[in-house]
């Protein structure tokens, strides 16, 4: 790899950062513990750090890329804020990137240099990688590894994940806990259903829009601003290697910005699967549109059920009375089928600290009449 800085995460109550330089120097290591909060509740961190390389002050003076005349000016002059490996620590050390229960070892994340830019492919890399953004973790909650549908999605729009701009982000996680909220298996074709797209030349960042007619969540921001210049490298390690790529060795999604984006439009209900077909329908009964910034929150939430029949009262009391009444149809649906992998958000989706490192774990109390959330119902 570049001389950037690596950093190995964990997700133990204490976590513990390992920075390291590629270019095998070493350096005298201090610990260092600082707090941060994890939905607002104190969590103490632990950081390993070393000193940055001085090659970092110099990397000013090396030559620009060439060959990215395909991508826009904009995206392509624009540097990173995480060329300061001591800056990317600092961030790393209140924001959570690994999803619970995930070991941090699956990845380290890397100082980008001073001529990296976002749409860069792997060029003379010798491990694989892809960059992320700051506001993917920070703001819209999403968590390493990638799951099955955020994949799919990036895999269907033939883009790396930098490249499906942070609106359209913010989208595919909420569309993902609704779905999971109503016990139906978030697709990414019932997803692009609601979408059309229109790939622009040269290259910029991809847009999902939304047909008003029939979309049912509401933009996240009307300017997501500030996003550019946070990047930094996923490096994918050798051991975790089945998270990101097939046993072929191909990558589960494209890793580096591609020159075509796939094109969709109207798609027809007649081109979905019978189980795409079923989430279509079972979104489409909500009247009101759903607030998307409110279901992304539910990701930070002890009391994710809970937290979302409030945003839907907000946003509608028909919202709310359908969603417990749909809750209540699948999940004996889904107990009719006998199905084993039902989503489930009866549990929190964060780990909740103390202070102190103790942990205890959240769970939702019955109430009397709304019956209970489906879990396991036997063998298929």
């Amino acid at each position: 790899m570049s001389s950037s800085d690596s950093v190995s995460l964990s997700t133990s109550s204490s976590e513990s950062i390992e920075f390291g330089r590629s270019r095998g120097r070493h350096v005298e290591e201090e610990s260092t513990t600082s707090g941060g909060m994890v939905g607002g509740i104190p969590m103490e961190t632990v950081r390993e750090v070393r000193e940055d390389p001085p090659e970092e002050l110099a990397e000013s003076n090396w030559l620009a890329k060439g060959d990215y005349g395909w991508v826009a000016t904009d995206v392509r002059s624009q540097s990173s804020l995480f060329r300061w490996s001591r800056l990317l620590n600092s961030w790393l050390n209140c924001t959570p990137v690994i999803a619970k229960g995930v070991s941090g070892g699956i990845v380290s994340l890397e100082r980008v240099n001073a001529i990296d830019r976002i749409c860069h492919g792997q060029e003379r890399a010798t491990e694989k990688f892809f960059y992320m953004y700051m506001c993917h973790f920070s703001q819209l909650h999403v968590r390493l590894p990638l799951d099955d549908f955020t994949m799919g999605v990036l895999r269907a729009l033939n883009i790396a994940p930098t490249q499906l701009h942070p609106n359209s982000w913010a989208y595919m996680q909420a569309f993902c806990v609704l779905c999971q909220s109503v016990y139906l298996q978030p697709s990414p074709y019932a997803f692009l259903y609601f979408y059309d797209t229109r790939p622009r030349q040269p290259t910029t960042w991809l847009s999902l829009i939304s047909h008003p007619s029939i979309n049912r969540l509401v933009a996240f921001s009307q300017s997501f601003k500030h996003f550019k210049d946070g990047y930094f490298k996923v490096v994918v390690k050798e051991e975790s290697k089945s998270h990101f790529l097939n046993t072929d060795g191909s990558k589960k999604f494209p890793f580096s910005w591609t020159g075509t984006p796939s094109r969709y439009k109207d798609i027809g209900t007649d081109e979905l699967s019978a189980g795409d077909k079923e989430v279509v329908e079972t979104l489409m009964k909500f009247t009101d549109k759903l607030p998307t910034k409110g279901l992304i929150r539910v990701y930070n939430s002890v009391h994710p059920i809970i937290d979302i029949e409030g945003h839907m009262a907000q946003s509608g009391k028909k919202n709310l009375a359908l969603f417990q009444t749909l809750r209540k149809e699948t999940a004996a649906k889904a107990k009719e089928a006998r199905k084993t992998s039902v989503p489930n958000l009866q549990e929190s989706l964060v780990e909740v600290h103390v202070h102190g490192g103790t942990k205890r774990k959240a769970r939702l109390p019955p109430r009397p009449g709304k019956g209970k959330d489906v879990k396991i119902f036997g063998e298929i």
